[in-house]
């Protein structure tokens, strides 16, 4: 059944909460120097904000479910020193977007992103997205291509049904979330879960229950739809994913995306993006740079003789 609804806050309370604690938590979290764009699309006005440095293709960044632009805010500062960095509030996800038409499946996501990406005259784009957010940068470069020089996937969904060990894990997370800092501190070792530790996130995650998601679950991705993208990507994969194997999941885009690399992180969860902040912003950067420089080598290359 395709979802109809669409995301919102429970009530006007509900969202006036959770509007102080973000603005509190950008304030404190994100880089002074940005611009706070509102994008209007057919889907709803997404919220945007631009850092880093004027020139070159920018970093356009996608959270997981349930999280919107402050999620990346241990990486934008250094990412933001080499290039343009777009943080992204998704729309139908809790933060500073509105929603008001529903997004039924990727090809809506893609048509949304897409529309996000034209609004702000972005033609080139390093796409990089966390778990679901890696799904709908797959979904952009299936429905909408043209836009992504590379894709950054961090453990991304789309490779597997959402298994019952996977909801017990993000179930058993937000009710640790609810607990004293000292026993939350416990439970993100006990769960693996380094998302637990980061006070500011759990802030906004303790004022996010008030939020409605109404968004299609991802389904897996075919080895034809794998197969279609031939964007240079990287994945980085949780070694003890929650959400899948992840030695499997690497050998299966290895095999069928030609122009993919994918890396197993040591001893990191589905959690990656926090659990390994250091690590996900020097791999990006490196690649993107890397790929680049070989784009501008080819081009520079003078022809062979006939």
């Amino acid at each position: 059944m395709v979802e109809t609804r669409l995301s919102a806050f429970t009530n006007d309370n509900a969202r006036t909460k959770f509007l102080a604690v973000y603005q509190r938590t950008f304030d404190r979290v994100w880089p002074a120097d940005h611009d706070r764009l509102d994008v209007p699309t057919s889907f709803g006005v997404t919220r945007v904000y631009r850092t880093g440095r004027p020139d070159g293709d920018p970093f356009v960044l996608l959270p997981g479910a349930g999280g919107n632009a402050l999620g990346w805010h241990r990486h934008v500062p250094r990412w933001g020193g080499q290039r343009p960095v777009i943080a992204i509030d998704p729309v139908g996800e809790p933060g500073c977007s509105t929603q008001d038409r529903p997004l039924a499946d990727g090809r809506d996501l893609a048509h949304w992103l897409d529309e996000v990406l034209a609004a702000l005259h972005v033609d080139r784009a390093h796409l990089v997205g966390c778990s679901y957010g890696g799904w709908v940068a797959l979904q952009h470069q299936l429905h909408t291509p043209g836009r992504a020089a590379t894709i950054t996937l961090l453990d991304p969904a789309g490779f597997g049904r959402i298994t019952k060990r996977f909801i017990l894990w993000v179930v058993l997370g937000g009710l640790a979330g609810l607990t004293p800092r000292p026993l939350r501190r416990r439970a993100a070792r006990w769960l693996r879960n380094a998302t637990l530790l980061d006070d500011d996130l759990m802030g906004l995650a303790l004022v996010s229950t008030g939020f409605r998601r109404r968004l299609p679950q991802p389904p897996p991705l075919s080895d034809d739809e794998l197969r279609q993208i031939t964007v240079p990507t990287l994945a980085l994969l949780g070694e003890r994913s929650q959400m899948y194997d992840a030695a499997q999941v690497a050998a299966r885009i290895r095999a069928l995306m030609p122009a993919a690399h994918a890396d197993v992180v040591p001893d990191a969860g589905h959690d990656l993006q926090v659990h390994s902040p250091d690590l996900v912003t020097d791999r990006t950067a490196e690649f993107a740079a890397g790929v680049e420089a070989a784009s501008r080598a080819a081009t520079e290359r003078p022809a062979e003789p006939a």
